[in-house]
């Protein structure tokens, strides 16, 4: 969508979220303010996909302000953990590299999945920093969404009621397995709510409002923290007051790399930044453009590229405070050339699964914002799994993120205590002419790099429109399958197996994550939201 623009535009996956944010751009709030508007929104209206107790990351640009960083926070396992402690539970490793299933699904439902809630901390840290409002200012809609109630969406109903995959139980044992969290999503008839239905959460306004009265500390220090630290203990959880007094983001530089002239700004390890500059140097030695749009031969050298992509990031990216990332190594365009002719001499990379199963859902949402002085705001935030686990009379979920460990000792991925798990998470800004020329970001877990990389080939090698680039007919390569949405030709899929390719195509026409995105064209903003989500994009 291209709309007249006085203040900017804010692209989210729901509409609610939405247009928080472009209500804070009308009020002269800046992109930190509508953005946080917009996320706190998204964790009352969306609330398995993120929420106050999730992690994520995000990159802010303000130039006039000579501002351009990138905050990560993502969530640490509790210092409780030790990394041989689900090593004889491991059933298999999810076909798509998303966690491991295990003995009775301690890793991803209930109080041993949570890591430290990093979300709330991030949220005020950048409105103190960069914004111009007040948590307790930007906080009101999400608690009046809270208190009033917001219509289940026809995407959150579709998560709750997915049906069993891969060994793991169906969703619905997130909402409906703790009687704190029934009384928030269950009817009095024991149904869970319908699309349409009116979601109330009383206990999530009253939250908000202690946190906005008392400030972010008494989540994390005070009477809030006490009451969050002995629900865990009353329940086998692994989390302490010592964890949440350590919560703290991480502020870097972002991590740069370069295709066809533009310069490409994303996030460090443990986000999924480095595997997208490492499959966009890779791709750079291809005429995509001549293969033609989604062609076979562009789906073959693309899919590989997303093969090598993926095995360097199962091998070797983890959390840099206890794994040596080779980072300079990935990134490197010598690397990518010796990468890129593999490929040519037609040889197929391999990833590997440790007894995979299926695929998995996704839990994560994404906001952008970008106004008409030229800054610009993108962050992807995530509950990870959600756990299914409500303090009773607190409101929020908390997230599971331990579920994306890696049981076995001794590897990129494995458990240890204050260690954050790999995310794929990777909100980027793509600059021409040292000016934000797409802001973009995508949900979707392992696919998220993939359907960021197919946005961003779509508009700098087709010059597609951010709606069109997003609404384009997305593939991916997780594995050694390659995936197809059902909008690829049937022609294109027969093509590929003729190469012997394994290929797997979806029911869905809109998959392979949930990307949202927006281009700045000669002054002028063009936004798309990933049809899938039913999200918008707002011009104001």
């Amino acid at each position: 969508m291209t709309q007249a623009i006085t203040h900017g535009m804010v692209c989210a996956a729901q509409p609610e979220a939405a247009e928080a944010g472009a209500d804070e751009l009308r009020a002269g709030g800046n992109v930190v303010d509508a953005a946080i508007a917009a996320a706190l929104v998204q964790t009352v209206v969306d609330p398995q996909m993120c929420g106050i107790a999730g992690m994520g990351n995000m990159q802010i640009y303000m130039p006039g302000q000579g501002i351009h960083t990138s905050i990560d926070f993502h969530g640490r396992a509790p210092l409780a953990v030790r990394p041989d402690m689900w090593a004889d539970r491991i059933l298999h490793e999810a076909q798509d590299g998303w966690g491991f299933i295990l003995k009775d699904r301690v890793n991803e439902i209930g109080y041993q999945a949570v890591t430290t809630p990093m979300s709330l901390r991030a949220f005020d840290t950048a409105l103190r920093r960069f914004g111009t409002r007040s948590l307790a200012d930007v906080m009101a809609p999400a608690v009046d969404y809270a208190r009033q109630g917001v219509l289940v969406r026809p995407h959150v109903s579709e998560f709750w009621n997915l049906p069993p995959s891969a060994g793991r139980d169906a969703n619905i044992g997130i909402v409906t397995k703790y009687s704190a969290t029934r009384k928030i999503y269950v009817k009095p008839d024991g149904r869970v709510l319908a699309v349409g239905d009116l979601l109330r959460n009383p206990d999530m306004a009253s939250t908000l409002e202690r946190i906005a009265t008392n400030g972010v500390d008494d989540f994390y220090r005070g009477a809030l923290a006490k009451e969050i630290v002995a629900d865990m203990e009353a329940h086998g959880g692994l989390l302490s007051q010592a964890d949440l007094e350590q919560c703290e983001v991480e502020e870097k530089t972002p991590l740069w790399g370069t295709y066809r002239g533009h310069r490409i700004a994303t996030n460090h390890p443990p986000g999924g930044g480095i595997q997208l500059i490492e499959m966009l140097n890779i791709l750079e030695h291809f005429d995509l453009q001549g293969m033609g749009h989604n062609s076979a031969e562009y789906i073959r050298v693309v899919s590989e590229a997303m093969k090598i992509a993926t095995a360097d990031k199962d091998a070797k990216v983890g959390d840099p405070r206890f794994y040596d990332v080779p980072v300079t190594e990935l990134t490197s365009k010598s690397y990518a050339a010796a990468m890129a002719e593999r490929i040519r001499r037609g040889e197929r990379a391999n990833v590997p699964r440790f007894n995979a199963g299926g695929a998995e859902s996704k839990h994560t949402t994404q906001i952008c914002v970008v106004d008409t002085q030229g800054n610009a705001f993108t962050m992807t935030h995530t509950l990870g799994q959600p756990s299914g686990v409500v303090t009773d009379g607190l409101g929020f979920m908390y997230n599971g993120a331990m579920a994306v460990f890696d049981p076995r000792p001794g590897r990129a991925g494995s458990l240890a205590a204050g260690k954050a798990r790999f995310t794929a998470l990777s909100p980027t800004i793509v600059f021409k002419n040292d000016r934000p020329y797409l802001v973009l970001g995508a949900p979707g877990a392992t696919y998220i790099t993939m359907g960021n990389l197919q946005v961003i080939l779509n508009v700098l090698e087709f010059g597609m429109s951010a709606e069109q680039a997003v609404c384009a007919p997305r593939f991916a390569a997780v594995s050694n399958t390659i995936e197809l949405s059902n909008r690829i030709l049937h022609a294109t899929e027969r093509a590929l197996c003729n190469q012997g390719y394994t290929v797997k195509r979806h029911a869905q026409s809109y998959t392979f994550a949930w990307v949202h995105a927006i281009r700045i064209q000669d002054a002028v903003l063009d936004g798309g939201a990933d049809p899938a989500t039913g999200g918008l994009a707002i011009a104001v």
